[in-house]
């Protein structure tokens, strides 16, 4: 009768342990890219790439002229600090298409802008309205971890931001 009991015993504790597991085994089975988005804002406040994943890094983009009758070297080529980033996101998501990838794709990024000259603050609200066009919409939910830093200038004068990202690619992909 012990022995009944302590099989028993460990066939209950089985069974409630693997159905306590049943909320988890799922997501690791799913062995996705698990995004952590206590922030208040939206960027991801961190990031876990399973093991499989390939990264994909790419260089740091900024926009093209968009404005031809501007002298070439000026901010006014390039547009607004919206308008570069924009701009420059639809590069950096064309070349991720290349690759099979997408924005939804994208785990880091890295935004570096400097002040415009007449004003000489940096629009970090320009570049949000740009931003948010591509990260945290109905149709692109996934955040990016996200650092942005002000630097003193850009390798192309008239460039406001460059944007550099890292993808995480799945296997078999």
């Amino acid at each position: 009768m012990r022995i009944v009991k302590v099989i028993v015993a460990k066939t209950l504790f089985a069974t409630t342990a693997l159905v306590a597991m049943g909320g988890i085994l799922p997501a690791c089975a799913q062995g996705g890219v698990v995004r952590h988005n206590e922030a208040a804002y939206p960027i991801a406040s961190a990031i876990e790439v399973p093991a499989g994943y390939s990264t994909v890094y790419v260089s740091g983009i900024g926009a093209p002229i968009t404005n031809l009758a501007a002298p070439a070297k000026s901010v006014e080529a390039y547009g607004s600090m919206a308008t570069q980033t924009e701009e420059s996101l639809k590069r950096i998501k064309d070349i991720l298409k290349e690759m099979g990838l997408g924005m939804g794709d994208v785990v880091q990024m890295h935004v570096f802008m400097v002040a415009d000259a007449q004003t000489k603050k940096m629009d970090f609200e320009g570049m949000m309205q740009g931003y948010t066009k591509f990260f945290g919409t109905r149709e692109q939910p996934n955040l990016p971890v996200r650092s942005a830093f002000g630097v003193a200038q850009l390798s192309r004068p008239g460039w406001l931001v460059e944007i550099d990202v890292v993808a995480a690619k799945p296997p078999h992909h």
